[in-house]
């Protein structure tokens, strides 16, 4: 599906009213909602457009400068609210971008600026958003002055119900496992047999795991087993893995959702977990066919996919692109540690879902804006009339997760009222009745300062500030506010220390890395 600026229909929500479609171009509406994305931590996390990436992400629009001085940016990436004042897209729990770049940094280099993904930067941190009590979201928005004193960032926050183990169904996993040469590498294949051998060791005794392998060819190592008497079974075949040819990833997904499909549970969470470098160099290496098969097993056994992606040289667009299709998310692992936070630590939120198929869109009050643009989620907007029609896909979302939109919004002289309505719309994932929520934000409510605004906020705009000067080779970046790369190494110290959060700790020696690079 592709994204179009088109005025949605009329309708009415409790609490909200709807814009009017088709002549009604110029009416304004102040139900709308936002956000998508997902955070990591205890809170770590996208599908929506149907317009995916064939080989990495749009490059970024520039901000240009206008006839009055101003900085805007390109069309295509900003819009003006009197012209169509919503933003709507798929949510989002992928934090892969992040977890990648900090590798490539630590190995001395500076990550391809397609590879950067700013949302999934952004949601690679712990926030403090209210938790709702049961299924669903609940939505937070806030925002803070930039030193560009006409523009502000606005944050939308969207979190899930805290994670306990013990309130989830019961899952049926199917390890689809990358055994190709490439994974002999240090760090692929035998981080990837310890990691779920630690995953195995989180699950439960009526989980089901199968266990599915693929280089040259793909093959059912292990069939679906109930973990109850069968645990060593499973860390056997788990251990005795080894690396052979080339990389069918092709047969490997097929194959993986051929065995989830025989071992299908009702009741259960049915999700396919994809370990691979993403390298695919043999047998059906086209994306659309192999997302294809993932969106036949989606729609007709509702089965997700949890894509871990491993390697130095990592195929991050394919692994993306079938995570989307395949109403899951990304994580990468490049170590023992990230490994751990994401197999045991984030073990519910990668195994349960609370919500399907949800979306958000922002809408913005043309009085008090005159200029928004969303930072990140190119392959993630959704067309605004689309956000109420529950057959359109969104994102999937498990407990425990956050997650964050960010947007650089230029507001008009003297505004003051009304900034903008935030919302989500989701499904529940058993009953599959809709449900909303939706925050508002007020000029007034502004932060004077971005860098007296809360510590969490302030995390939130430096890790978007930190792939703005990674997307476009500049130390500065474009992002309205950007300190460049010296100064916004400073405000992470700073911060890190604030927080005593080590992966803020791990952000700022980032980001100082990427300074003496640059």
């Amino acid at each position: 599906m592709e994204h179009r600026n088109r005025t949605p229909r009329q309708g009415t929500a409790p609490g909200r009213t709807r814009r009017l479609r088709a002549a009604l171009l110029a009416l304004t509406a102040t139900g709308g909602l936002l956000l998508t994305a997902c955070s990591a931590s205890e809170d770590h996390q996208s599908s929506a457009d149907g317009a995916h990436r064939s080989g990495g992400l749009p490059a970024p629009a520039p901000y240009g400068t206008g006839a009055d001085g101003s900085r805007s940016v390109a069309p295509d990436e900003s819009r003006s609210p009197s012209a169509g004042h919503l933003s709507t897209f798929a949510l989002d729990v992928d934090t892969a971008s992040y977890g990648y770049a900090r590798r490539v940094l630590d190995e001395g280099g500076l990550p391809d600026p397609a590879q950067v993904r700013p949302e999934e930067f952004v949601n690679s941190f712990r926030q403090d958003y209210e938790r709702p009590d049961g299924n669903g979201f609940t939505v937070s928005v806030d925002g803070a002055h930039t030193d560009r004193t006409d523009w502000s960032l606005v944050r939308v926050g969207l979190a899930t119900r805290a994670a306990h183990t013990e309130d989830r169904p019961p899952a049926a996993l199917t390890f689809v496992v990358d055994v190709s040469g490439s994974m002999g590498e240090p760090g692929r294949l035998d981080l990837a047999k310890r990691s779920l051998g630690a995953m195995t060791d989180r699950l439960r005794d009526g989980d089901s795991v199968a266990l599915v392998t693929f280089s040259d060819e793909a093959r059912t190592v292990l069939p679906m087993t109930r973990l109850a008497g069968h645990r060593g079974k499973v860390h056997d075949a788990i251990d005795e893995l080894e690396t052979q040819d080339s990389t069918n990833l092709g047969a490997g997904v097929e194959k993986g959702y051929a065995t989830a499909t025989e071992g299908l549970r009702e009741g259960a969470t049915n999700r396919v977990v994809l370990v691979s470098d993403g390298l695919a160099n043999t047998g059906d290496t086209d994306p659309d066919s192999i997302l294809e098969r993932i969106s036949r097993e989606r729609r007709d056994h509702g089965i997700t996919l949890f894509g871990v992606g491993v390697g130095s040289d990592y195929g991050d667009a394919l692994m993306e692109r079938l995570a989307d299709k395949g109403d899951g998310h990304t994580a990468y692992v490049s170590g023992d540690a990230d490994a751990r936070k994401v197999f045991v630590e984030q073990l519910p939120q990668n195994v349960d879902l609370t919500a399907r198929d949800a979306k958000a869109q922002v809408a913005f009050d043309p009085e008090n804006v005159a200029e928004f643009h969303l930072v990140g989620y190119e392959d993630r907007k959704v067309a605004d009339e689309d956000f109420r029609d529950d057959n359109v896909d969104g994102g999937e979302v498990g407990p425990g997760h956050t997650v964050t939109a960010l947007y650089a919004v230029r507001t008009r002289p003297g505004a003051d009222g009304h900034l903008a309505t935030a919302s989500v719309r989701w499904l529940d994932p058993r009953t599959r009745a809709p449900h909303e929520e939706s925050g508002q934000l007020e000029t007034g409510a502004l932060h004077e300062n971005l860098w007296t605004a809360p510590p969490r906020l302030q995390v939130t705009a430096v890790a978007a500030y930190f792939a703005d000067a990674l997307r476009t080779r500049d130390t500065t970046g474009d992002l309205p506010g950007n300190p460049g790369l010296d100064r916004l190494g400073d405000r992470a110290h700073a911060l890190a220390d604030a927080t005593e959060d080590q992966d803020v700790r791990h952000l700022a020696q980032a980001i100082d890395e990427a300074g003496r690079l640059k």
